[in-house]
């Protein structure tokens, strides 16, 4: 393996490229028990990449198994015990762990663990995740109730195909 071709093709670098994000910013999306930061957008990273980290409180459940044909996800656990799903089975998770999910592999994410959880999750390429984060909020807050044909196509135009 080798580096990608360059991407930048100046000689002297850039001094105002860098993008800072203070652990103090406000969460970008409330959850009903939790909170989701989108830290490193497909946007800000001109689609290489996306970091969120997501905030599970007590009642959290996550994502049940489900696959992507377009990027790939990682994990790795800030804080707190979750349960990660290796398209197999379910692991045990603490801070520290890691995960990496290629495209086409079947993975999942809970905390079944009675206490708060922390993890962050990079997807790549960076995909356009936040409508996708905001439509579960607007479904587990009753705000959205799709029908079953809704739900499909809200899945599948975000490359989430749950099995």
């Amino acid at each position: 393996m080798s580096y990608p071709p360059p991407t930048y093709l100046g000689s002297g670098g850039e001094a105002d490229l860098a993008r800072f994000r203070s652990v103090d910013t406000p969460p970008d999306l409330p959850l009903p028990d939790g909170a989701a930061h989108f830290i490193a957008t497909g946007a800000t990273t001109a689609g290489r990449f996306g970091l969120y980290r997501w905030d599970m409180g007590v009642g959290t459940a996550g994502a049940q198994p489900h696959f992507h044909r377009t990027i790939s996800e990682s994990f790795f656990v800030l804080d707190g015990s979750i349960e990660l799903f290796t398209g197999e089975e379910w692991v045990p998770a603490r801070p520290g762990d890691f995960a990496y999910v290629p495209e086409g592999g079947v993975h999942g994410f809970r905390n079944v663990s009675g206490e708060t959880a922390s993890l962050l999750i990079l997807f790549a390429p960076g995909a356009p995740r936040e409508a996708y984060f905001q439509g579960l909020v607007e479904m587990a807050a009753g705000r959205w109730t799709p029908t079953h044909e809704e739900l499909v196509a809200f899945l599948e135009e975000h490359d989430n195909i749950y099995v």
